[in-house]
């Protein structure tokens, strides 16, 4: 089943609300090894989407994600805005002006976002970001896809997988970003990076079932 605009924009919402649950948590894993605004960036972030979104949504799954890319990166600060932004900009521009989501759409659109990611903040795996969390939930969702899963099942399979990848963030040695001047010492704390990504993808999954 192909999903529509305002299918995405529900899932947007839902990832809206995700992030203000957990808020505190994210300001704290980012305290723990940056400047702890993390949290609350996305926070502002997503609620200034949502709002947004109550004036109109946009008639393509694609104009949603282009909404969703415009307002973070011109309301979140630190790192989390642009690599967001890209993220969200590059799987639109891959959803082009198509009508609904099906899973062919879907994959292209994560595929993009991971390329954006990893094209704006230069990490790639096992650097302890949140591209630790991207390219398991990319792979898990191709194969679930090639098992014949909805959009539902490959959204479930991507959380999944970004949630994995996510914890094993905790046992490396930050390579990109602040966390990266604290070496050794970082070693221990979740990336809250690759943890807002794994939320999102989750929110993103219980909104498509």
């Amino acid at each position: 089943m192909a999903c529509t605009a305002e299918g995405v924009a529900t899932a947007v919402r839902a990832a809206a609300a995700v992030v203000a649950e957990h808020r505190v948590e994210l300001i704290d894993l980012d305290r723990a090894i940056g400047d702890g605004d993390h949290g609350e960036n996305l926070n502002r972030g997503f609620a200034a989407v949502v709002a947004s979104l109550d004036s109109a949504v946009p008639d393509t799954p694609g104009g949603v994600l282009k909404l969703v890319a415009t307002t973070l990166i011109s309301k979140v600060g630190g790192a989390a805005g642009p690599l967001y932004g890209t993220a969200f900009l590059r799987a639109s521009a891959k959803l082009g002006a198509a009508g609904s989501l099906d899973v062919p759409a879907l994959l292209d659109a994560l595929r993009a976002g991971l390329e954006g990611v990893q094209a704006r903040g230069k990490a790639v795996g096992g650097d302890a970001t949140m591209v630790d969390a991207l390219i398991p939930a990319v792979a898990a969702a191709e194969k679930a896809a090639g098992d014949g899963g909805d959009v539902a099942a490959v959204l479930t399979a991507a959380a999944d997988a970004a949630d994995t990848g996510a914890e094993s963030t905790v046992d490396l040695v930050p390579r990109k970003g602040r966390a990266s001047y604290l070496g050794e010492r970082a070693v221990g704390h979740l990336d809250p990076g690759a943890r807002s990504s794994a939320l999102l993808l989750r929110a993103f999954a219980e909104a498509a079932r």
